[in-house]
């Protein structure tokens, strides 16, 4: 029998939107010091729109709040906002120091947590940490400002704003009784010693889609909506402003109610910027009563600041100053519906419990038999993360680029900064971010990781997404996927079409069902991005590729995001051996639609012969014999060719010489028979080209069978290269894979006044904005890739193929135990280890001891290379989610 889950997620509908996923998670933590948001001449967003204007001022192209919740449109929100009686400001977002203020770049300065959630968001968990104390807003500048890019974070914890247990956990519990009637309750609990007075202002209001044109459009209202003895409630309706425009259906959501606890003040105003605070005294506001009125009111006592007719476009209940007991705690309930009900609150509880326990239903389904408890929460909490993490993503580059009024333009150098060439991008996508904080718009690479985890529980959303950045409105028509909104133009290492095949095979296998539809028109699409990648990145059309900094901010001793001067070009490894993998994804794709269209062998040849001219090129480059390989040092390496044909390798032993491995894969003579085309084309190209397939296709027999091994490197290379990646002393930690061999902690390379040595935690380099490390750390996305090479190497060698260790007295390892090793401390970084520590929350003891924060988790973006601390983003659980594939594979 499904679980009630999973028969909402096979519920038939023929609505341009399943009903069940109409509400959710989808708004932001951060959507001031955004690119959409910035309209200024220079292109600085974090100065441009500051977190002191957000309580102020009128967001454009998309809201954000505390465990904020809203429709697929993002027509009406709701939110939580707290003050605590002592901070300057209402909280109603999440604080963090941005890269002026920081010390290794913008970082996220609150404690919040992704509890549960299910895929249709029938039930979620939220928790955020606040203070009694005044939350230490300079302090956290001052003090990371004076690191200046040296030492680790200065976080929340140490400030001492913690001490004593003087803080309030508040959860948010959402569920929904059917797909329009959802159950909110807030219970806030007071850790500390000695009662505590807490301020709750659950928020409702519309997105602003009015103010931004000549002529004003039709506003939606909420007003006071009936009452009890035992409830309030608010009335919001968007029927004034018709359907949304752009859409090719008719979306409108009509009347809403949002009912609550008696006891809670309504408060209404006009989500309005207040445009004297913003643009000086001399500027007139829209509206007498602006976005800050409740912070104004609350905090300030300004008791004329919000509108004393119960009319507006943004409300909030205002339970004032609630004692919560030490030890104790309140509760507040809600319920946001098209119903009219006579009691509405009296089975919330109820509501919210069958949800909770449906959830615990359904993940006993998701999770693998062999897990541990602590495993199962871990991999649980990171699904959470990756659910709560959907964010509705509004964005169109061309009305962006000119402004909306035409009496208000933007200055002439906006339209030129950034995005000019991405005119056609429209989104109003639900899409999955890295981190709704930190990274609150898509990254292409991190979304083709981020749905192998949402697979497991969710296939249709990550297939949905995975087309999503080939559909028209996305993808350039030259081919091109854009990167993220700093720069679509950039290029993110081309992994998509291994997260479609991956993807594609996830569900094939959990389903008992292929759904060749998907693949076949990814696949399309995706001939255009590897030409568009041929014609742009290959400048010599000699198969080695260049590309940038390819996601790897700053792993090597130059800016690869940069043009080198006097007409010299960096030939690079990771990118040939991307390309090489591209060309091994699109080669399976096209042999498995051959199985019932046997017009698509003939591409599984083409991309064939080109991965072979790639493994070849990689290893002979033109005229002197040049070679990424490195036969000395058993490695790959950059290189850089000047315009006089001299060159110099970067001797850098980094991720960028480990890529080529990620250009695996296996062809069983008996598997490609039945594709007659391309088992005659693949024996004639072995039996005719050996100076190419030589360099890039092995042959081994095992167990009578004959298997072809395509890898850019022979078993005599790949053992030089894996005895490195198994030897503590350079790529293996003791929690996965560095991303910059250790041995350049004693041995830094230089090259132009610059140097890359091994720093395992944050980086002293402050290349593309500073908050990323590739330069020691471990990154979950690119030790998943190795670990899936080893897998694929150990099927096709067998248990013969071993190699030596480096430790004295440790065994010969085997590819397959080398596969689960890494994963076994990728794992590790999150569980409870001998002592009951977890390495990923590192020195905070708050963290590792207290019983209410030691099973609370935070996925970043990184992790130190000797410890397996966090680092980075917090909330990245978009390609750290990654460790629930990791259990699920591992623990079968």
């Amino acid at each position: 029998m499904p679980s009630k889950e999973q028969e909402r997620l096979r519920e038939p509908h023929s609505t341009p939107i399943a009903p069940w996923r109409k509400w959710g998670p989808y708004v932001s933590e951060r959507a001031w010091g955004t690119v959409r948001e910035d309209y200024s001449a220079d292109g600085n967003a974090w100065a441009y729109f500051p977190h002191d204007q957000a309580r102020s001022r009128a967001y454009r192209w998309g809201e954000d709040g505390i465990a904020g919740f809203c429709d697929r449109y993002q027509i009406l929100c709701f939110a939580l906002a707290l003050w605590n009686g002592r901070d300057p400001v209402l909280k109603e977002r999440m604080f963090g120091c941005v890269g002026s203020e920081s010390n290794h770049g913008e970082d996220v300065k609150e404690y919040y947590f992704y509890l549960d959630s299910t895929p249709t968001h029938s039930y979620m968990k939220f928790l955020y940490k606040y203070p009694h104390a005044e939350f230490p807003y300079e302090k956290l500048i001052h003090e990371n400002r004076a690191r200046r890019g040296g030492g680790p974070e200065y976080e929340l914890l140490d400030t001492g704003v913690f001490e004593d247990d003087r803080y309030f956990d508040v959860f948010v519990e959402y569920a929904k009784l059917d797909a329009e009637d959802i159950v909110i309750r807030i219970e806030a609990f007071n850790r500390g010693p000695v009662d505590a007075p807490l301020h709750l202002l659950p928020h409702l209001w519309f997105r602003n889609t009015w103010a931004w044109w000549p002529e004003a459009r039709p506003e939606p209202v909420i007003t006071l909506g009936p009452s009890g003895e035992d409830f309030t409630s608010l009335k919001a309706t968007d029927e004034p402003v018709g359907p949304v425009h752009g859409l090719p259906f008719d979306y409108q959501l009509g009347t809403r109610y949002l009912y609550a606890d008696a006891g809670g003040l309504p408060l209404f105003t006009f989500n309005e910027t207040n445009n004297p605070r913003i643009w000086g005294p001399s500027a007139t506001s829209r509206k007498p009563f602006v976005k800050d009125a409740f912070h104004q009111y609350v905090v300030e006592g300004r008791q004329e600041a919000v509108n004393s007719e119960p009319t507006g476009t943004k409300a909030c209940f205002h339970y004032a100053n609630m004692i919560v007991p030490a030890g104790g705690s309140v509760v507040v309930r809600l319920r946001l519906s098209d119903k009219l009900f006579d009691e509405p609150l009296g089975d919330v509880d109820d509501i919210v419990e069958t949800r909770r326990r449906e959830a615990d239903e359904f993940y006993a389904e998701i999770h693998p038999p062999k897990a541990s408890d602590d495993e199962r929460r871990v991999q649980r909490q990171a699904l959470a993360g990756m659910l709560w993490t959907k964010q509705i993503y509004i964005y169109d580059v061309h009305v962006w680029l000119d402004g909306d009024n035409p009496a208000w333009p933007p200055p002439e150098s906006h339209k030129t900064i950034r995005n000019s060439h991405w005119k056609h991008l429209n989104s109003m996508r639900v899409l999955s971010m890295p981190d709704k904080w930190e990274y609150p718009w898509f990254a292409a690479w991190d979304l083709a990781f981020h749905c192998v985890p949402l697979a497991l529980v969710d296939p249709e959303f990550a297939k949905e997404q995975l087309w999503l950045l080939l559909f028209e409105q996305f993808q350039h028509p030259n081919g091109q996927i854009p990167a993220y909104e700093w720069e679509f133009s950039d290029l993110n290492p081309p992994v998509h079409a291994w997260a479609v095949w991956r993807v594609y095979n996830m569900d094939r296998v959990r389903t008992g069902k292929s759904d060749r539809q998907f693949l076949e028109r990814c696949f399309h699409k995706l001939l255009i991005n590897f030409a568009w990648w041929v014609n742009k990145v290959d400048s010599q059309g000699n198969n080695v590729f260049e590309g940038g900094f390819l996601g790897l901010d700053n792993i090597t001793v130059v800016d690869r995001s940069q043009p080198l001067p006097f007409g010299a070009r960096l030939e690079q490894s990771d990118a040939t051996g991307w390309m090489g993998m591209f060309c091994l994804n699109l080669m399976r794709i096209a042999l498995e639609l051959a199985k019932e269209n046997n017009a698509y062998e003939g591409l599984a040849t083409k991309f064939f012969q080109h991965y072979a001219y790639i493994g070849a090129a990689m290893k002979h480059m033109g005229a002197g014999d040049v070679q990424l390989w490195d036969e000395r040092d058993k490695f790959f390496y950059d290189v850089l060719r000047y315009a006089d044909g001299t060159y110099r390798k970067f001797r850098v032993r980094s991720l960028v010489g480990l890529i080529p491995l990620y250009a695996i894969e296996r062809l069983e003579e008996d598997w490609i028979e039945p594709f007659p085309e391309f088992h005659s084309n693949l024996k004639w190209f072995l039996d005719n080209r050996q100076d190419i397939v030589q360099r890039c296709v092995t042959t081994v027999e095992r167990d009578g069978k004959r298997v072809h091994v395509l890898a850019i490197v022979n078993p005599e290379q790949m053992r030089g290269l894996l005895e490195r990646v198994w030897d503590p002393s350079e790529f293996r930690s003791d929690y996965g894979l560095r991303s910059l061999s250790k041995f350049h902690e004693q041995h830094p390379f230089a090259f132009g006044g610059a140097q890359v040595g091994y720093e395992p935690a944050e980086s002293r380099e402050m290349l593309k904005g500073g908050n990323s490390n590739w330069r020691g750390p471990v990154w979950f996305p690119t030790s998943f890739m190795m670990i899936e090479s080893l897998r694929k190497l150990g099927k096709a060698y067998g248990q013969q193929f071993a190699i030596a260790s480096p430790v004295p007295g440790e065994a010969d390892v085997k590819l397959d135990e080398m596969a689960r090793g890494f994963a076994d401390r990728l794992i590790r970084i999150f569980t409870r280890d001998g002592e009951g520590r977890r390495a990923v929350h590192g020195w905070y003891k708050k963290f590792q001891d207290d019983p209410h924060w030691r099973d609370l988790l935070l996925f970043y973006e990184y992790f130190h290379g000797d410890t397996g601390m966090g680092l980075g983003a917090s909330h990245q659980t978009g390609w750290s989610g990654l460790v629930a594939s990791l259990i699920d594979e591992w623990r079968r």
